[in-house]
């Protein structure tokens, strides 16, 4: 099963909106089988690993990380697949929380005879699909909320300089949160500051780019920043009904650009959350800026924190932390985090924390 765990893995932030799921089929103590999932419409892990087995998945114990689907979608149910190539025994991480599964795929199998046990590295299985049960259960994005910060919790000087905080290290790290993530999400004055690409950079040059999204009210992204005109990847604008017809025009010859247009004369998080969800976002990475960080903890809009803290030291009231707005006023109302782990990246401290 951890194999089947390892396998998976490859599937992370590629199969939106389905779950990543392993397989391996192993038949007289010897892996004859092993497939993922890649990508939404295409086979799943089971289908692959059985298609590797061939002859041997007969009376072959198959290890698989999500219970196998019972109903036909993009593609036929896997929990049939299984019974017709008469494997003798089923082992499953984890059961699948999704109304058209849910305990139809295990109850397949034990009708046709297949010895099936369940539960097996249960915790790391479903620490797999984090987004995939969220999006699932609240119908918006999970959201990732990432900050690289000095020792006194700074993300720039006292001038607004921030490159770099943190370490090259840390810095690849952070790309490859982009490219498993359907989507990074900023401010605007990030745009006006920074003129960023908010693209994927990894060393090999793998990695998908995210789409990008803007919070900008009023509609002031340039029409000739780089998120506007490299045509990398989608980018799409949030902008509030205060924004005119005009405006938004402006930008109709941009391809791959994206005005939407809240009912509100300010943009809630809450609200871009759930308009988000609507448009098939299951997860966001926050790069934003104090204010938009300050905006997301606000209203309590986290799934996951993750911080990269450097070993330096910029001082000045002024500089900027990673959290502004009006904070929260009461200690007892503060959004309580549990510590997942704590890594060093190169000469950086990473730290990855849940809400309790």
């Amino acid at each position: 099963m951890n194999l089947a765990i390892n396998v998976a893995k490859a599937g992370v932030g590629q199969t939106t909106p389905n779950p990543v799921v392993g397989a391996v089929v192993v038949n007289e103590g010897r892996v004859v089988g092993i497939g993922a999932h890649l990508k939404a419409g295409e086979p799943h892990a089971e289908v692959h690993a059985i298609q590797m087995a061939g002859e041997k998945a007969e009376n072959a114990t198959v290890y698989v990380t999500l219970e196998p689907c019972s109903h036909h979608g993009k593609t036929p149910p896997c929990a049939d697949l299984l019974v017709n190539s008469n494997v003798k025994r089923v082992v499953i991480a984890t059961t699948d929380p999704n109304p058209l599964v849910a305990g139809k795929g295990i109850a397949k199998l034990k009708t046709a005879g297949i010895e099936v046990e369940v539960g097996v590295c249960k915790e790391q299985a479903d620490a797999l699909n984090a987004v995939f049960y969220h999006f699932l259960d609240k119908k918006r994005p999970y959201v990732t909320l990432k900050s690289a910060i000095t020792l006194d919790g700074k993300i720039a000087t006292v001038t607004g300089e921030s490159k770099w905080i943190t370490g090259e290290d840390a810095r690849n790290d952070v790309h490859l949160y982009r490219s498993i993530h359907d989507a990074i999400l900023v401010g605007v004055n990030t745009v006006l500051v920074d003129n960023p690409s908010l693209t994927t950079r990894l060393p090999n040059g793998t990695g998908k780019n995210p789409i990008r999204i803007i919070l900008d009210s009023t509609l002031r992204t340039p029409l000739e920043s780089q998120v506007v005109n490299d045509g990398k990847s989608e980018t799409w604008i949030i902008v509030s009904d205060q924004v005119t017809e005009e405006q938004m025009n402006k930008f109709s010859d941009k391809k791959g650009v994206r005005i939407i247009q809240l009912e509100e004369s300010n943009i809630i998080v809450n609200t871009v959350l759930a308009r988000l969800g609507e448009e098939g976002i299951s997860s966001i990475f926050v790069e934003g800026g104090a204010e938009v960080n300050g905006s997301f903890l606000k209203e309590k809009a986290i799934n996951q924190v993750i911080v990269y803290l450097a070993p330096k030291l910029v001082g000045g009231k002024l500089a900027p932390t990673s959290i502004g707005g009006a904070g929260i006023e009461s200690i007892d109302d503060a959004l309580q985090l549990t510590i997942k782990s704590v890594e060093q990246l190169g000469e950086d401290i990473k730290i990855v924390a849940e809400p309790r």
